[in-house]
């Protein structure tokens, strides 16, 4: 993008113009006050943060370029499961290609590890990524000409160990995920939930301190599905490995020490433990982001009676609220009984007890009245 271009930018099918490089540019200079900040005070039970993450895809089509993420500002704990909730379309892929380094944000920054990684290039962002971070995709993924011992051996032997050692470890690991008499099995002898498996192992290999996984569970059946989603507790459990999870599946989202909720590219709430995604209202906390930025998840802003001009009618410590301006207002009163007017409000014409719906006088229309 040249200096100085302006874009247009969608959310779904509405285009939405905006003055979005100077957003782009607050975000980039929040991420760096950020990252000074942290390295003053660097939390060391931390594993990942990014601030002010904004992804731009830039498109030549009439609805303009799409704005996927929107100053997003996210933290994951050593050893925390966190899962990111949401529809299709919500930016849940594009922030965890970001997160892991696998793409430049256009604006904004991650921090994993103590190091600002989208400051890294080459060489060294492969290193940072072998040392800190694997992924596990809704497909497994694995080499077709590689056994299952192999696949698992690989990301050591990239990074230059000896594949007789590697192997040693990757059968170790194999043993542990119950996986052992299938090492010298190919891909295409192993099932769903056998590959899956050895993609996890592949994952582990490395020693990774943060696991980010894209609908882990979504190409597998149930019964499988909750296999892997055990796996995935006994790791978290045991082996201390922080999780961020991108789910459509109930029951993985369950899995989290809490849950994310994701819409147009904005985090709108977080959620606890166990949470229900087909009811996402009885466990929601509204966000308020570092920028002071809140957006309402559509159903809650439905709830409320739409956008609009809202008073603050008491902010304190912990606690806000707001009131709709009284211009704005729509009182709707529920559950009242209306009958035709007697009189016409237009000339005073008496229906008396005729039932018609135009006054005889004037052609005014009979109107409804509270009973």
């Amino acid at each position: 993008m040249s200096e100085g271009q302006l874009f247009e930018h969608t959310i779904g099918q509405g285009k939405v113009k905006g003055d979005t490089e100077e957003e782009l540019s607050k975000a980039q200079e929040e991420f760096e006050k950020s990252r000074i900040e942290r390295m003053v005070s660097q939390d060391d039970n931390e594993i990942l943060h990014a601030s002010g993450l904004y992804h731009v895809y830039e498109s030549q089509s009439i609805e303009g370029n799409v704005v996927a993420l929107r100053g997003l500002h996210v933290n994951v704990m050593r050893g925390e499961a966190v899962a990111v909730v949401g529809p299709s379309g919500s930016g849940k892929s594009t922030l965890l290609k970001c997160l892991g380094g696998l793409m430049q944000p256009s604006a904004g920054g991650v921090i994993l590890n103590g190091t600002a990684i989208t400051r890294l290039q080459g060489v060294d962002l492969v290193k940072m990524r072998q040392k800190t971070v694997s992924f596990i995709f809704q497909e497994a993924n694995l080499l077709p000409d590689l056994s299952a011992l192999d696949n698992v051996a690989q990301p050591l032997v990239h990074q230059g160990e000896l594949i007789m050692d590697a192997r040693v470890k990757a059968l170790e690991l194999l043993r542990f995920l119950k996986m052992k008499d299938r090492a010298h099995g190919m891909p295409e002898e192993l099932s769903g939930g056998e590959q899956q498996r050895v993609a996890i192992a592949r994952a582990l290999i490395t020693d990774p301190k943060l696991i980010l996984a894209d609908e882990p569970t979504g190409a597998l059946d149930p019964i499988t599905s909750r296999e892997v989603l055990k796996l995935f507790k006994e790791l978290h459990k045991e082996r201390d490995v922080a999780f961020l999870i991108v789910t459509h599946n109930r029951e993985v989202a369950a899995f989290a020490d809490r849950s994310l909720e994701l819409r147009d590219g904005r985090f709108v709430a977080q959620h606890g433990e166990s949470v229900d995604i087909a009811d996402l209202n009885v466990s929601r906390e509204i966000i308020i982001d570092d920028t002071g930025t809140v957006t309402l998840p559509p159903d809650l802003l439905a709830q409320i009676g739409g956008a609009g001009r809202f008073e603050i009618p008491n902010a304190e410590q912990n606690e806000i609220s707001f009131a709709r301006v009284e211009e704005e207002r729509i009182d709707i009163e529920e559950n009242s009984d209306l009958i035709l007017s007697p009189i016409c409000p237009a000339c005073n014409h008496d229906y008396a007890k005729e039932k018609i719906q135009m006054c005889p006088e004037c052609g005014a229309s009979r109107p409804m009245i509270k009973l």
